[in-house]
């Protein structure tokens, strides 16, 4: 019974891991060959050798792009590529320049999306928001639950909203499986800061001082785990609130815990 809900933990964190590997140590594969014969004759933002978007979707987003890149300067290109792929000859192709956001989708791996990007955007989109938009759309159970070009759109979608506002250093939105994560550091840390605040002493109610000797500790597992990750992706305040009272249960829990578990005093008179 317990393994659907450590299935559901565990997913997102390898994912997160198998997709900061790929982007960090493997190249782009849109440009690890040169195959040119594979592009089309006329230029298009949106070149989908995969046919992972169905044509009214995928005219529609070839609208969308010409006109955000009208508006803002910000150069999106979309490639999709099963069997081969042009590599290089994209960049010609297209003219890609520090302004251009390539997304390449590749069902072949373990995670459809890869991107290469130019150096302007980085100075709004770090790194490590890549690599979480990766992780997010693009692993293997969102695609298999929505589809290859749910993941493109969506990716996309994320993209243009943060560059409109000036840059993300994250990306928008809480997952379930992510907050689920934030819960539990939350609890841990309340179990933490009760265990840390149990009486060592018989006229002590609270030992403040273990508190703040280890605030360290549970300070990282509540506030920078629990409470930065919900605060800095969505303005809901219900999963901030719940985190809190996960927080304030795990205090009064490893609190309460010892004097529970004293035996009850024996009464001198029987």
């Amino acid at each position: 019974m317990q393994q659907p809900g450590l299935k559901s933990f565990l997913t997102p964190l390898v994912t997160c891991l198998l997709s900061f590997a790929i982007f960090v140590f493997s190249p782009s594969p849109a440009l690890a060959v040169n195959n040119p014969e594979l592009l089309p004759d006329k230029v298009t933002p949106v070149v989908d050798l995969a046919n992972f978007l169905p044509d009214l979707q995928e005219e529609s987003l070839i609208n969308d792009i010409k006109t955000f890149e009208s508006d803002t300067g910000w150069r999106i290109r979309v490639l999709t590529q099963y069997d081969r792929s042009p590599g290089r000859a994209v960049i010609n192709f297209w003219g890609l320049d520090d302004k251009s956001i390539l997304l390449v989708a590749d069902s072949r791996g373990g995670n459809i999306l890869s991107f290469s990007i130019g150096d302007d955007v980085y100075d709004l989109l770090p790194r490590t928001f890549w690599i979480e938009l990766q992780a997010r759309f693009g692993n293997m159970y969102y695609v298999r639950e929505n589809g290859e070009n749910t993941s493109i759109m969506n990716a996309l979608d994320t993209v243009k909203g943060c560059l409109v506002k000036g840059g993300c250093g994250v990306v928008p939105g809480l997952p379930r499986e992510q907050w689920i994560l934030t819960l539990i550091t939350s609890i841990v840390g309340g179990l933490v800061f009760g265990f840390a605040g149990t009486p060592r002493k018989a006229d002590q109610v609270f030992a403040w001082q273990w508190v703040l000797i280890i605030s360290p500790l549970w300070g990282i597992l509540f506030i920078a785990f629990g409470i930065g990750p919900v605060v800095t992706r969505t303005s809901d305040w219900l999963p901030l609130f719940r985190n809190v009272i996960g927080f304030a249960l795990g205090v009064l829990v490893a609190y309460l815990s010892p004097f529970l578990s004293q035996p009850p005093a024996s009464n001198p008179n029987t």
